[in-house]
């Protein structure tokens, strides 16, 4: 609750009503409504032992409530955005008018049951999201603020560069680097979208790439930044309490999705090049990788100290979050005297090497005190308004009805029940931020493929079960959260790839088409980890996820030649379906599946092979 004060405080302050209102002005109302969020908030602060005595709320008490939640969501409109507030406000109207809904949305409750559930129990609006908030998330918002501040980002930019510019269709696949790169501290697709993009979106045009391309490239691997451990958009702090694992678990799961995720868009822009022929930057004009480790390779190891402290030690996720700080603010400084000692061994001026490092001043750590303050608004408002949801949800028992009648539209069809599942959690996450995103998608679909798993695979389910308590959740949880994320690429909401679109200067429906045919990977995960489990590393040795791997990686080759129709040369009908079948039965955890569909992808590859040495190059 305190933590929620502050935010509001905040959100009033530093928001006007309208975007196209000045900034620098503080109207009164503002300042009225700022105060109001504040109180409401610390009312229950304040009367923390009071309201969890008495079974029965005061009249003045539940107009507080209302006015909390009139409060929160117009903050919520400000900070984040129109969709989150309407999903809220919809969920409230399913309580509030109950008896008059049709079917499974009917219920019967109290306007008073409805507030005291929504704003003073402990699963609503201050329920699980915002604690984490309140805990983990908010230091881990600070830390990417320090992070950034320390030059990061240009840092994987220039490394990215490095690896991968010289290559064929090079800016495209520094795209993808540094996405996955940023991704590691950075909970927001837009955010990366516009933050790596204003850079590689014009270079990828400046090589050949039509606009649409380069900006889809750009929203897709962005996006992808937010199932990268080890923050994942935050979610992986609300994944510790809805699923009931340790976050260690939940980052270990997420590696493996994640790196097929990128190497299948990664594969989709090398066809890409080698179908138009496009070539990589001039080697001589791009900065050496030996010489970036040498200046800045001391960036990586906050990065390395929070796996380090999450993985191998037994202190707490906040404890991580602050060491990496501190390591992030020390390596600088360390770095300076190490130079500013090797220039006075030299006879040179020490004075200057002090001058032009790149360590944090002072001022650098006040700057990245007040971007995680500012930053921590929009996840906190968004965890709190997803509180309002994920009440209604528990409080009128909607989301097992919804569960009940998709798997009765579904029947004994485990694919078909993940269908829907999918089609229901892109719709529910369209224009909803990455953490709010998660809290609704899993509220209301993983459930549903939680019993599903149970009744179609009961022996997986059983093995999940013998391997430790709630990991036969995991898998759920992640394709739910998986499908919530790829909202933000597919259309008509698209938040991401609109962001592409608008610097590419492409049209932002077509953007966001092509950012969906390049993130397909993400559409054929999360069904690969549903029916084999080991590929989240559960339970599984380290020759088995490396065949998982291998096999998932051919199976997505091949469906990367049938979107694009390209392998040496154009792929005629048959080659685009035989390479679409062998990579679907790679997603099929059985041996013959892998070996038939290893079999048609490697036909087509030698198929395309002699027909391009004894036919005139055709055009792609």
């Amino acid at each position: 609750a305190l933590h929620l004060a502050i935010v509001l405080l905040l959100a009033f302050i530093l928001y006007p009503a309208k975007r196209s209102m000045p900034k620098n002005t503080l109207p009164w109302y503002d300042i009225v409504l700022a105060l109001l969020g504040f109180g409401v908030c610390m009312y229950q602060v304040v009367n923390q032992g009071a309201l969890a005595a008495r079974l029965r709320l005061k009249p003045h008490e539940i107009y507080l409530g209302v006015l909390g939640l009139v409060l929160l969501l117009e903050a919520t409109r400000r900070v984040v955005g129109l969709p989150i507030v309407v999903i809220a406000i919809a969920f409230l109207g399913v309580a509030i008018f109950g008896n008059y809904m049709p079917g499974f949305l009917r219920s019967n409750l109290s306007f008073r049951r409805i507030i005291e559930h929504l704003f003073y129990d402990y699963e609503g609006v201050f329920g699980p999201a915002i604690g984490a908030c309140a805990n983990f998330i908010f230091l881990f918002m600070l830390f990417g603020a320090f992070l950034e501040r320390t030059g990061v980002g240009e840092f994987f930019i220039d490394l990215s560069n490095a690896i991968a510019g010289h290559k064929r269709g090079g800016p495209a696949k520094v795209a993808v680097i540094t996405s996955a790169l940023e991704g590691t501290v950075s909970g927001s697709s837009v955010a990366n979208t516009v933050g790596s993009g204003s850079f590689t979106i014009p270079m990828m045009k400046s090589l050949g790439y039509r606009p649409e391309f380069a900006a889809a490239v750009e929203a897709a691997a962005s996006t992808g930044g937010q199932i990268m451990p080890p923050v994942m958009g935050a979610a992986a702090f609300l994944m510790v309490d809805a699923v009931g694992v340790s976050y260690a678990t939940i980052v270990k799961a997420a590696i493996i999705p994640a790196l097929l995720y990128f190497a299948g868009i990664y594969i989709i822009i090398d066809i890409e090049s080698k179908k138009r022929g496009l070539v990589g930057m001039d080697k001589d004009k791009l900065p050496r990788l030996a010489r970036i480790m040498a200046d800045r390779g001391y960036l990586l190891l906050p990065l390395l100290a929070i796996i380090y402290v999450l993985t191998g030690t037994s202190l707490t996720t906040a404890y991580a979050a602050l060491i990496g700080m501190l390591v992030a603010v020390m390596g600088g400084y360390i770095k300076t005297i190490f130079d500013a000692v090797m220039a006075a061994t030299r006879g040179n001026s020490v004075k200057e090497v002090v001058r032009t490092s790149e360590m944090m001043r002072l001022t650098d750590h006040w700057k990245a005190l007040e971007a995680g303050a500012r930053n921590v608004l929009a996840v906190a408002l968004a965890c709190a308004t997803s509180g309002v949801v994920s009440g209604v949800i528990t409080l009128t028992g909607i989301g097992a009805r919804i569960g009940g009648g998709l798997t009765a539209l579904a029947g004994d069809h485990l694919l078909l029940l993940l269908f829907f599942t999918m089609i229901a959690s892109i719709v529910l996450g369209m224009g909803v931020p990455t953490t709010a995103n998660y809290l609704i998608t899993s509220s209301v679909m993983a459930p549903v493929v939680i019993s599903a798993m149970q009744r179609v695979l009961p022996d997986t389910f059983a093995a999940l079960q013998a391997i430790g308590p709630n990991m036969q959740n995991l898998p759920a949880h992640m394709f739910t959260f998986y499908f919530g994320i790829v909202a933000d690429i597919t259309p008509p909401v698209a938040l991401a790839a609109m962001a592409g679109a608008a610097i590419a200067k492409s049209d932002p429906l077509r953007t966001g088409l092509e950012a969906t045919r390049l993130a397909i990977a993400a559409f054929l995960i999360p069904y690969m980890f549903i029916f084999n489990p080991k590929l989240l590393m559960i339970g599984a040795q380290w020759w088995e996820v490396l065949q998982m791997s291998v096999t998932a990686m051919i199976g997505m080759f091949g469906v990367a030649m049938c979107l694009q129709r390209f392998y040496v040369h154009k792929m005629n009908l048959v080659q685009q379906l035989m390479s679409l079948a062998g990579g679907l039965m790679l997603i099929h955890p059985e041996l013959w599946t892998d070996f038939v569909g290893i079999g048609l992808i490697l036909i087509v590859v030698l198929w395309q092979r002699y027909d391009h040495k004894r036919l005139p190059v055709q055009p792609a």
